[in-house]
C-alpha cells in the first residue's frame, strides 16, 4: 500500500504536535509545518517525535503568504509525488472586545485562521483531484459554534473556515477527496493555559465532562477522518468538546 504524505499547518502546536504523532502512527509520512522563528520550540519538537525517525519532518512556512505555501507545496511534491492529506491546525488569536479592537487585530487573525486555510488548500486540491484520492481536515473551534466574548475575530475565523470546509467538499465529492472540520473545546494546550486560571476554572466547571480535553482526543478524530476508508464523511463538523457545545 502507498504510504500516504499528510502535511499540518500549525504543525509543532499543542494539538499539531499530537497530530503528526498520530498520523505517523497510522502510517502517513507528515511534513509538520510551522513558523520557522520559534527555534525553541522547534527544537523540542524535534525531540518529541525524535521516535518517529524519518516518519516526520519539520518544514518551515508561513501559512499566511500564499507564494511560501505554494514553494512548500511544490517542493513536497517534488520529493514524495503529491500531498495525500492536508490538516489545517494553524492558528492564533488577537482577544479584545470589538470597541477596543484594532484592524491590526482583526486582519491578522483572519489572514493567519481563514486566508491559510485558503492558501494550502488551494496549492493542494488540484492535485488531489488529479490523482483521485484526498483528505482535508480542518480545525476549527467550539467558539466558532458559540461565539466567545473577546473573540469576534477568531470566531468569525474559525466560523468561516466551516463554511469554506462545507462548500469545497461539495465542489470535490465526485473527485475522491473528502473535507471535514474538527471543532475542538477548550484543551491543554499552552493557548488554553495561557487564560487566567480563575477563567479557566470556570470554564472547566461549564464542560459537561468536568475537564479539559487532551490533545490525543483531537488527534485521534483527525486520524479517524483521514482514514482511507473514511471516504463517505465529508462537508462534516465533528465537534469534540466534552459536552460543551450540543447542537441538534
Amino acid at each position: 500500500m502507498k504510504q500516504r504524505v499528510a502535511l499540518v499547518s500549525g504543525g509543532i502546536g499543542g494539538l499539531g504536535t499530537e497530530i503528526c504523532q498520530h498520523l505517523a502512527m497510522s502510517g502517513h509520512r507528515v511534513i509538520a509545518a510551522d513558523l520557522g522563528t520559534r527555534t525553541e520550540r522547534i527544537a523540542a519538537f524535534r525531540d518529541e517525535v525524535a521516535g518517529f525517525g524519518d516518519a516526520i519532518r519539520f518544514e518551515p512556512l508561513d501559512i499566511s503568504d500564499f507564494a511560501a505555501c505554494v514553494g512548500v507545496i511544490q517542493q513536497v511534491e517534488t520529493e514524495y509525488g503529491g500531498i495525500d492529506v492536508l490538516v489545517n491546525a494553524a492558528g492564533i488569536t488577537r482577544d479584545t472586545t470589538l470597541r477596543k479592537m484594532s484592524q491590526e487585530q482583526w486582519h491578522s487573525v483572519l489572514t493567519v485562521n481563514l486566508d491559510g486555510v485558503f492558501n494550502l488548500c488551494r496549492n493542494v486540491i488540484d492535485g488531489m483531484c488529479t490523482r483521485g484520492y484526498g483528505r482535508i481536515v480542518n480545525i476549527s473551534s467550539v467558539n466558532g459554534q458559540t461565539g466567545q466574548f473577546g473573540q469576534t475575530n477568531y470566531a468569525a475565523a474559525k466560523a468561516g473556515m466551516h463554511g469554506f470546509t462545507m462548500a469545497l467538499a461539495r465542489e470535490v465529492a465526485r473527485k475522491g477527496v473528502t473535507v471535514n472540520s474538527v471543532s475542538p473545546g477548550y484543551c491543554e494546550t499552552a493557548m488554553v493555559m495561557q487564560i487566567a486560571a480563575e477563567i479557566r476554572e470556570q470554564i472547566i466547571a461549564d464542560v459537561p465532562v468536568g475537564r479539559l480535553g487532551k490533545p490525543a482526543e483531537i488527534a485521534r478524530v483527525v486520524a479517524f477522518l483521514v482514514a482511507e476508508d473514511s471516504g463517505f464523511i465529508t462537508g462534516a463538523n465533528i465537534p469534540v468538546n466534552g459536552g460543551y457545545f450540543m447542537d441538534f
